[in-house]
C-alpha cells in the first residue's frame, strides 16, 4: 500500500506519525536520500512527478511528504488531476499526505477522506483528532506509559486542567515531569505543581491581559521574554487555546453567567476561570471572533511557510495594540 493520508487537527499526535514513518527506514544512513518533504502550496507539478517516481537509492521505497494538499487544491478540475496521479503512485515510493480537519464530523465530507474511503487497497487513511476535555486525564497517563514512566490520576487531571486539550504542551509537560522523578516513581500532584506550565500560563494570562488594554509595548515584552522559556508553538497553541476559551466565557456572561458557570462549562481549574471570565469582560464578542479568525489565517500561513511563527506573533502584537 503505497498511498496514506493523515487528517485532523491533533497536530501533535500527527507529527509523531510522521516521525514513525522517517524511522522507518532498516538504513538510517540512507534515509536522507530517499525522503523529500514538499509543501503542497508551493510545489510544482516537476516537484512532485521527481519525487514520486524518483527511484530509491539502496533502499527499496522512497518517502514523499506533501504537506497540506487542501491548501493548493482547491478547485475540483485540479483535485482530479491530483488524485488521478497519486492512484498511479508506483510500489516503489510511499506518499504520505497529512491535512488538516478541525472536525470530526467535517471529515466525511473532506475530499481527500472521501478519496481514501473509495480508495481502501490503494490508500490507508487515519484521524488523529484531539481528544475532549472529559478525556484528557487519560490521553495523560497513556502517553506517560508511552515516555516510559507513570503518572498517578490525580496527577493527570490537575495537569488536564493546566493544558486543556493541547496534545503538543501536554507531552513537552510530561516529557520535563517523567525527567524531574527520573523515571524513578509515578508523577504525583505535587510534582505537577512545582514542574509545570503555571508560571507560563500566567505570563500567558499577562500577555492577553496587555493586548486587551492595548499596551502594546507590555505585551511585546511579555511575548519575548515567554519565547525565551517556551517554544515556539508550545507558546502559539496556548494563546489559542486561551482565546478559545475567551470566546466560550464571553458567551456564558453574555447569557448572565458568572465565574463558577464558566469553571462547570469550560471543565477548567476555578484560577483559569477566573482570569478567563476577567479577560471576557474586557473584550466583545465581536472582538473575539475577528482576533480568532486573525489566529487561523496564522496558523494557515505558518503552516505554508509564508511566515515564521515568531514573526507572526509580533505582527498580532502589533495589530491588537493598536
Amino acid at each position: 500500500m503505497p498511498l496514506f493520508l493523515l487528517y485532523g487537527n491533533d497536530e501533535f499526535a500527527i507529527s509523531r506519525k510522521l516521525k514513525e514513518f522517517e524511522s522507518g527506514f532498516s538504513d538510517p544512513t540512507t534515509a536522507d536520500m530517499n525522503t523529500t518533504r514538499l509543501e503542497a502550496r508551493t510545489m510544482s507539478e516537476n516537484d512532485l512527478n521527481n519525487a514520486v517516481n524518483a527511484m530509491p537509492f539502496l533502499a527499496p521505497t522512497r518517502l514523499v511528504f506533501i504537506a497540506y494538499p487542501s491548501v493548493k487544491y482547491n478547485k475540483p478540475d485540479g483535485r482530479k488531476k491530483f488524485l488521478e496521479f497519486l492512484e498511479k503512485t508506483p510500489d516503489t515510493a510511499k506518499v504520505i499526505l497529512y491535512d488538516t480537519v478541525e472536525k470530526p464530523k467535517e471529515a466525511d465530507k473532506h475530499w481527500l477522506v472521501k478519496w481514501a474511503e473509495k480508495n481502501k487497497t490503494l490508500v490507508k487513511a487515519q484521524p488523529f483528532f484531539l481528544p475532549q476535555q472529559r478525556d484528557m486525564p487519560g490521553w495523560i497517563i497513556a502517553e506517560a506509559k508511552k515516555q516510559g514512566g507513570q503518572i498517578e490520576p490525580p496527577a493527570a487531571a490537575k495537569l488536564a486542567e493546566m493544558t486543556g486539550v493541547d496534545t503538543r504542551q501536554a507531552g513537552m509537560e510530561i516529557s520535563k515531569l517523567l525527567a524531574y522523578v527520573n523515571w524513578g516513581r509515578p508523577v504525583r500532584g505535587s510534582d505537577v505543581e512545582a514542574v509545570c506550565i503555571v508560571t507560563s500560563q500566567q505570563s500567558v494570562f499577562d500577555f492577553v491581559d496587555a493586548l486587551s488594554q492595548g499596551n502594546g509595548k507590555s505585551a511585546q515584552k511579555l511575548l519575548h521574554r515567554l519565547l525565551e522559556n517556551e517554544e515556539a508553538f508550545s507558546l502559539w497553541g496556548m494563546v489559542v487555546r486561551q482565546f478559545r476559551l475567551l470566546i466560550q466565557a464571553r458567551e456564558i456572561l453574555d447569557g448572565r453567567g458568572n465565574k463558577d458557570d464558566v469553571a462547570r462549562a469550560l471543565g477548567v481549574h476555578p484560577f483559569v476561570a477566573e482570569k478567563t471570565t476577567g479577560q471576557a469582560g474586557r473584550f466583545s464578542m465581536e472582538a473575539l471572533e475577528g482576533i480568532y479568525r486573525r489566529l487561523l489565517r496564522i496558523d494557515e500561513q505558518v503552516k505554508t511557510s509564508q511566515i515564521t511563527l515568531d514573526l507572526a506573533l509580533d505582527m498580532l502584537v502589533a495589530e491588537l495594540a493598536r
